[in-house]
């Protein structure tokens, strides 16, 4: 069984930085692209950014290019959204996911982790 545990998230200011993390288990990791996604109250959730099974491929929602970074570690097994200069907006429960291939669209990734909160205070 695949699961996925996301953890880092908290609360900062704006401008401030953060470091989420994502570990992988249960799935040949390096295999497979990873995503963030975000979802804020009250609405849907939205891509943020994917990272390819090699790591030499990545995409960034607009809204975030520039200032978050995706990478990943196959040794282990974790996948990382550093998170720079970061906006009141930028407040979501943030997951991750994995799935066959690389997309901005939710439904086409099979396992999700159970999100960590980002609050971002102006």
């Amino acid at each position: 069984q695949v699961q996925l545990v996301e953890s880092g998230g908290g609360l900062v200011q704006a401008g401030g930085s953060l470091r989420l993390s994502c570990a992988a288990s249960g799935r040949t990791f390096s295999r497979y692209p990873m995503g963030w996604f975000r979802q804020a109250p009250g609405k849907e959730r939205e891509f943020v950014a994917v990272i390819s099974w090699s790591g030499t491929s990545t995409s960034y929602a607009d809204s975030v290019k520039g200032r978050f970074t995706i990478s990943r570690d196959n040794v282990k097994n974790t996948v990382y959204l550093q998170m720079n200069s970061l906006k009141p907006e930028d407040t979501a429960v943030y997951y991750c996911a994995t799935g066959a291939r690389m997309s901005i669209t939710p439904g086409v990734y099979d396992y999700w982790g159970q999100g960590t909160q980002v609050t971002v205070s102006s």
